[in-house]
């Protein structure tokens, strides 16, 4: 009896034992992919290092106001690799690092959002309802993977909204560079019959300038890795669409500006090329007159080499040589008589 206790218990040891194994010893090796990186955190606290975020140069980004509210501290990142292990304790946290791209109109909450996700609206600077479609490019940042993973609770529905807010408030605010030239230095107003600078609706003005408007997206977004640990790679905003009932308004406007723009050109062209031909017409007249002139130049030269040479009357007889030739030519002439 004694040793088939001992043998059931030895049994009850040994599956234990290697129940604990297979489910905690063998399950705690991990890897990790090219495009991921990982975190453990030990009892619910994550691996830190000495360093926080302001130590880092995302934050120079930062205002004076936020380097205390988004101080988090560096964590020891897994790279890419592996077999790695962890004990029961200890948890892995998993996060891809490649760079995603997202409908600027998708909303992780409401699939029905922003038109079913296919234009996200806003409001320009004249009370103009518009709609955008483009792109946002994104990508988490290996060196705030705390902020990322601990301090935002869905972190692609707070970017998502952090970028969308930006980007309405630069449509609301936003003013063609020539618009503000002028603004600031009311000199440089075109004249009169210049359309060259003439400032549209805000909706042209978009237009014109979606590069300048990405790239001032791409610069108020520099600190959002610092922020939440995602960062904005480009906003693509490939086209504005205005309401139905002024599409038909700014088309009128556009083909407006745009004939009385040939004419000021064909106009400016014309007038370019008068100036042109009258310059090329003073500039022969000119070289006419040196023509004309340079042989005079030349005898003047000559008569001073003769006078220096032989005196005041080598000068007369040059003279009287001249009238002899030209008398010998003329069928007729006239002598004043004293």
């Amino acid at each position: 009896m004694d040793e088939l206790f001992h043998f059931s218990f030895a049994g009850f040891v040994f599956g234990v034992g290697g129940a604990f194994i297979l489910r905690y010893v063998l399950s705690g090796f991990f890897t990790v992919n090219q495009n991921e990186r990982a975190l453990k955190t030990s009892f619910g606290r994550a691996q830190r290092l000495s360093s926080t975020t302001l130590d880092n140069p995302m934050a120079e980004h930062l205002r004076p106001d936020e380097r205390e509210r988004y101080k988090y501290p560096q964590v020891r990142v897994i790279p890419p690799g592996g077999p790695y292990f962890k004990w029961p304790w200890e948890r892995v946290y998993k996060v891809s690092v490649a760079t995603e791209t997202v409908n600027l109109a998708f909303d992780p909450e409401d699939a029905n959002a922003n038109r079913g996700g296919t234009m996200l609206d806003a409001v320009t600077k004249d009370q103009l309802n518009i709609g955008l479609v483009g792109q946002l490019r994104f990508r988490v940042s290996e060196q705030n993977l705390y902020a990322y993973v601990f301090a935002v609770k869905r972190p692609l529905v707070h970017v998502l909204g952090y970028f969308v807010s930006i980007l309405r408030q630069k449509i609301a605010s936003f003013e063609a560079p020539e618009a503000a030239a002028l603004e600031a230095s009311p000199a440089a107003a075109p004249l009169p019959g210049d359309l060259s600078r003439a400032a549209g609706v805000s909706i042209n003005d978009l237009r014109k300038n979606l590069r300048l408007l990405n790239e001032a997206m791409d610069r108020d977004c520099v600190s959002s890795g610092a922020r939440y640990g995602i960062i904005l790679d480009a906003s693509l905003i490939t086209g504005i669409d205005p309401p139905a009932e002024v599409e038909s308004a700014l088309a009128a406007i556009n083909t407006a500006h745009n004939q009385v723009g040939a004419e000021v050109s064909l106009a400016q062209a014309s007038a370019d090329q008068k100036l042109v031909q009258s310059k090329r017409a003073v500039e022969i007249e000119t070289l006419n007159a040196q023509g004309e002139v340079e042989p005079l130049l030349q005898m003047s030269k000559q008569l001073e080499t003769l006078k220096a040479q032989g005196g005041k009357g080598v000068l007369t007889a040059y003279v009287r040589n001249v009238k002899l030739s030209l008398f010998g030519r003329a069928k007729n002439a006239l002598l004043e008589v004293k």
